[in-house]
């Protein structure tokens, strides 16, 4: 085990709970195994500096574990105040990377903690997820961006304010889009949201799903993947969109569409995943039934509009764990899980560690190449490159011992050529 780093923890007495949770995922996460093992041997990450801002809980501890073994200095923090586990970020530091994060960290703590970080790393790779580093290094940090060779966005938000950075030509770095990555919106965003936001609600309220209403909102890969499970688990299910094509995907994908303001008569449990923010607000909360749970997966807490809650239902008061009631003025009452955080991590284990192998993996690599091609690489938001989808999924298909077809030589001229 290493020297524990000089870190910001909570308690770094936990950290026995950290590395039974650290390690259990590691039985489950093949493909991060196979590139530790690999790579843990050549290093290529000697000498760089890697920044991380993520949720951190056993399996990002696992990855950045994998980049440390990987010859890299890595300086990891959380990327939402509820979603660290103060057992995890003792034991990641036991194994000697430099953590400054703690669940429950105030607006001021976790911006402390983001800027120690950045002072302690002085980063040569960044590695965000919503975009709270990549935000300091373009407003009051932006002494550090110049030392930077590149970096890696992990979520639909911070994938959005890159391109919005990009396209007002203020971007000082290369951004690679993680999250579009193949490997990553097809699982993670589907399979691993729907399965662990469905969880978090399952868990902090021990209700039922079937026989329920579930209102959706937003139907992106993450909203498909909550709609799917909502729906194996014999729910009816609603979708809000705004997108037409989403829309129309969704009722080919037998659910329900119709606005918010309809849905919000009918919904018992109403999960969002959008990106956006006040997608269910007062006059949402106005017509819902009593007894309806809120719950968000998207990154930010601005989905399901907290003021407006408080406005009508004054301070919220807690009735189980990670669950607060409002109540309204004529009785009703509506109940919020995870202060309106990411539900599925905020109050929950977030994504099942098979899930995040892929995702993790496709960050490694993408780091790795950013390395490899740092000469060619411009201020831009770049796509994964093909070669690391391929290579992630192939690697995941041979540890679950799983063989596929390979085109002929005669295949692969005939499906390359225009001639008959």
């Amino acid at each position: 085990m290493s020297k524990v780093s000089v870190s910001t923890l909570r308690n770094p007495a936990l950290a026995p709970e950290g590395h039974l949770k650290i390690n259990w995922v590691r039985a489950h996460m093949p493909i991060l195994a196979r590139l530790e093992k690999e790579f843990g041997a050549t290093k290529p990450f000697a000498g760089q500096r890697v920044a991380m801002s993520i949720h951190l809980e056993a399996k990002t501890a696992y990855m950045a574990m994998v980049f440390a073994a990987a010859g890299a200095d890595v300086y990891l923090t959380g990327s939402n105040p509820l979603s660290t586990q103060d057992d995890v970020a003792a034991a990641a530091a036991e194994n000697g990377i430099t953590v400054h994060a703690w669940h429950g960290a105030t607006d001021a703590e976790y911006l402390d903690h983001l800027n120690k970080t950045l002072d302690a790393a002085r980063p040569t790779l960044l590695l965000d997820d919503g975009g709270d580093l990549t935000y300091l290094l373009h407003t009051s940090r932006t002494e550090l961006a110049g030392g930077l060779i590149g970096g890696s966005e992990e979520t639909s938000t911070g994938v959005q304010r890159l391109r919005a950075m990009e396209a007002e030509g203020v971007l000082k770095l290369p951004m690679v889009a993680v999250n579009n990555a193949y490997m990553k919106h097809l699982f993670d965003n589907r399979y691993g949201t729907g399965q662990s936001t469905l969880e978090s609600v399952m868990h902090n309220t021990n209700l039922s799903i079937a026989g329920k209403t579930v209102v959706v909102g937003g139907y992106g890969w993450c909203g498909k993947g909550v709609a799917m499970r909502a729906k194996g688990l014999g729910a009816r299910v609603i979708v809000c969109e705004v997108n037409p094509i989403n829309a129309n995907e969704a009722l080919m994908d037998g659910m329900d569409v119709m606005p918010m303001a309809e849905a919000a008569r009918k919904g018992d449990i109403f999960i969002t995943v959008t990106g956006c923010e006040r997608v269910i607000r007062a006059e949402h909360f106005a017509v819902m039934k009593d007894g309806v749970i809120l719950a968000n997966a998207g990154h930010f807490d601005a989905e399901i509009s907290k003021p407006d809650l408080v406005r009508l239902g004054g301070q919220p008061v807690t009735v189980r764990k990670n669950v607060e009631s409002y109540t309204f003025a004529d009785g009703r009452r509506v109940f919020l899980i995870g202060e309106g955080r990411l539900a599925n991590l905020a109050a929950g284990d977030g994504h099942p560690a098979e899930v995040m192998d892929l995702s993790f993996a496709v960050q490694f690599l993408t780091h790795l190449w950013i390395l490899e091609h740092r000469a060619e690489l411009t201020n831009t938001v770049i796509p994964v490159p093909l070669e690391i989808d391929t290579r992630v999924a192939a690697t995941r298909l041979r540890a679950l011992g799983v063989a596929i077809d390979e085109l002929t030589p005669e295949q692969a001229k005939y499906i390359q050529s225009w001639q008959v």
